[in-house]
């Protein structure tokens, strides 16, 4: 007899066998904090693995990948979008200063492949792994008739732990502090409308070798989005004087380092960094200015560091050790005249001033 439901179009068999295939990458993320094996109806987290804390604060994050989904989509190729999942939600963590202790993750699909489904945890698993996160539990939940069936999007919840007097944040922010660039592995997660757009202006399929990109579109730009946790985690148990952080996301480089700093602090940035090719190749495609993109993509630079000038080169160093490029961008100051091309009050937040500064070389 058909199971009624399967003739509605949820498999639930498919649903089991990419459970089948995501366990083992699960189960190696999870630290001695996680309660309880996999499968269970909600995850347990026991907090006293976390250490010791005098006033524990939790931070918590929930984000999506946007629309990079349609470029996996394109190519059948969904082994890096979980990576770019636990950029967006976890880096945001340690911004506040706090460790990551767990995620969730929810996948909604048109039809459940179980190898595509498997892809996508285990890439979210791995970059949980990276960054000392447990995956302790998700959901992934078919949508027959409101989405095609090679359609999906993901998205995801994580929770961190800091101390009271150790969060980071605009009122530990200083004059004379360095504020320090964390190069970008590229696109990172946001931006992609853009992308597409200029790409569609140009018939320019996803699946399209293109000169000026070097290679197949989506394989380019699928370059998953850099993890900043980990590297910086250590930079704060180390004690390095760290006073806020900023990633780079939605709204670009000085709208995201203007919500860390406080009411009546300014940094100037000088365009004097080399900006990833990647960048220039989409922005001569649209055909419009490196410039009228500063809103909207990172341009090479994905975490900002806001740090006591005694300990900028050693933030440099450890960085640089991490894999990850930096340098020295900018000098907090306080009382400066600003001009109307500083940025400021970017998403609600009342705090300081940013602007780019020179001529991109």
């Amino acid at each position: 007899m058909t199971n009624p439901y399967a003739a509605s179009g949820v498999d639930t068999e498919a649903g089991d066998r990419a459970v089948e295939l995501m366990k083992a990458a699960v189960a190696k993320t999870h630290t001695a904090g996680v309660v309880g094996g996999f499968g269970g109806f909600a995850g347990l987290f026991d907090l006293s693995a976390a250490g010791r804390f005098r006033r524990p604060l939790l931070a918590t994050s929930t984000d999506g990948v946007g629309t990079k989904i349609a470029l996996a989509q394109a190519i059948d190729k969904h082994d890096t979008i979980g990576q770019d999942l636990v950029g967006m939600v976890v880096d945001d963590i340690v911004v506040v200063g706090a460790k990551p202790l767990f995620m969730t993750d929810y996948i909604a699909c048109g039809r459940v492949v179980p190898e595509r489904i498997a892809d996508i945890v285990r890439g979210i698993a791995e970059a949980c792994s990276a960054t000392g996160t447990s995956l302790v539990g998700g959901e992934t939940a078919e949508h027959p008739g409101v989405m095609a069936e090679h359609e999906y999007d993901v998205a995801g919840a994580a929770v961190g732990i800091v101390e009271h007097d150790e969060q980071l944040g605009p009122d530990r922010v200083e004059i004379g502090d360095v504020v320090i660039a964390m190069a970008s592995s590229g696109l990172h997660s946001n931006g992609f409308s853009l992308v597409r757009h200029v790409l569609s202006e140009r018939d320019i399929a996803l699946d399209a070798h293109v000169e000026e990109l070097g290679g197949v579109a989506a394989e380019v730009l699928l370059e998953p989005t850099r993890l900043y946790t980990q590297p910086l985690v250590e930079m704060l148990e180390a004690g390095l004087g760290i006073h806020a952080l900023s990633h780079v996301t939605g709204g670009g480089i000085a709208a995201n380092l203007a919500r860390v700093l406080p009411k009546g602090a300014s940094v100037e940035i000088e365009r004097s960094w080399r900006i990833p090719e990647v960048f220039g190749a989409l922005a001569h495609i649209g055909g419009f200015g490196i410039d009228q993109t500063e809103g909207t993509w990172n341009l090479g630079i994905g975490m900002f560091a806001v740090v006591d000038a005694a300990d900028a080169e050693a933030v440099i160093t450890a960085s640089h050790a991490a894999g990850i490029n930096a340098w020295a961008a900018g000098r907090v100051e306080f009382g400066a005249s600003l001009s109307e091309d500083y940025i400021q009050g970017a998403k609600g937040v009342d705090g300081g001033a940013v602007r780019l500064h020179g001529n991109w070389s």
